[in-house]
């Protein structure tokens, strides 16, 4: 069985491991408010996915009111999650350290234990069909949530690993007050989706039958609900989320975005050594340094790199793009840039047929 590497840990900081027992003294004391006010561990499902003999399981647990429904980023009312600000999601209590019990058809599969965020991430043994399934999460017994994961058809050859600030949607996100204005105060349904871009993904993976679409951003896993809604919402193909933590680290001040993308581009070529992925990003931020350092490394694992390259003023609020020329490719990987989905979609299309 395929499992994820480990990924090595940064030099522990004595300032930092102090914040993060701050950091836990505040919130031993607000999860314990949460239970006097009724609030019981509710598992938030996330989508996941897996191969035939192992699924990788997403989720979060946290304190919420028995039959609360509104933090599902799954199945959710539309009106009411029209009324969600961002803030909202960096305000719930999580359930560090507990565990989760995994089954599917009435079988137990295993159980999970959450982090210290609160966060389901694991990999657990099963034996499923290619396809879309549901898993069972539970919590004491009760509280069961389905979570949706996709097993990828071995046959599959074929992926989409996409970046999602300024690439699916625009966000102008490496600028800091946008970034807290678009993450703590916009409505949902005021985030814009990139022009052509669910369309340019959508006939990517409908062309390559039982293709897999993973979206990777350096964004919390606090708004997964909120992205996985803005997807489904602008007709973007349904696929896991694989964002990161937020808040101290006990080691760190603040979490590593490029780590972390670095960290699942490797794990998706060990897991899937014989996918060829589409790598999707914009010109804003570190996608084009990230994508062509892991098409040097891995070159049997990137079909082509499409990067959408932003417009005057948003590559202003990002403090400048980069240059193209200094990330083409010399591996072989073909490269196209375009402003928006459609534009990247006739490139990738005109692309010589291997």
């Amino acid at each position: 069985m395929d499992t994820p590497e480990n990924a090595s840990l940064p030099a522990e900081s004595t300032r930092p491991v102090l914040l993060a027992r701050i950091d836990d003294w505040i919130h031993v004391r607000r999860a314990r408010r949460a239970v006097k006010r009724g609030k019981i561990p509710t598992v938030i499902p996330y989508i996941g996915y897996g191969k035939p003999d192992w699924i990788r399981v997403l989720g979060r647990v946290l304190y919420l009111k028995p039959g609360s429904t509104h933090m599902s980023g799954v199945r959710v009312d539309e009106q009411q999650a029209s009324r969600v600000r961002g803030w909202r999601s960096f305000m719930s209590v999580h359930v560090p350290f507990l565990t989760v019990t995994v089954e599917v058809d009435g079988v137990v599969l295993g159980e999970v234990t959450t982090d210290r965020g609160g966060v389901i991430d694991a990999i657990v043994p099963a034996t499923l069909t290619p396809g879309w399934h549901s898993v069972r999460l539970s919590v004491n017994g009760n509280e069961v949530s389905g979570c949706p994961v996709y097993v990828v058809d071995p046959a599959a050859h074929f992926g989409v690993i996409s970046d999602v600030d300024d690439t699916v949607m625009i966000t102008k996100l490496p600028k800091p007050f946008v970034a807290a204005w678009n993450s703590f105060v916009r409505h949902e349904q005021a985030r814009v989706p990139t022009p052509g871009m669910a369309v340019f993904i959508d006939r990517q993976i409908s062309s390559h039958p039982g293709a897999p679409i993973i979206y990777l951003s350096t964004g919390a896993w606090n708004v997964a609900p909120t992205l996985t809604r803005f997807l489904s919402r602008n007709l973007y193909p349904m696929g896991p989320l694989l964002l990161t933590d937020w808040g101290p680290t006990t080691d760190r001040w603040f979490r590593s975005g490029r780590e972390h993308k670095e960290r699942e581009l490797r794990r998706l070529a060990a897991e899937f050594p014989e996918v060829k992925w589409l790598l999707i990003g914009d010109d804003g931020q570190h996608d084009e340094a990230l994508y062509h350092e892991f098409s040097l490394q891995h070159p049997d694992n990137v079909a082509a790199v499409a990067i959408r390259q932003l417009t005057t003023g948003e590559a202003v609020l990002a403090g400048g793009r980069s240059k193209a020329e200094l990330h083409t490719s010399v591996s072989g990987v073909p490269w196209v840039y375009g402003p928006d989905g459609a534009t990247l979609a006739r490139l990738i299309n005109d692309l010589p047929k291997k």
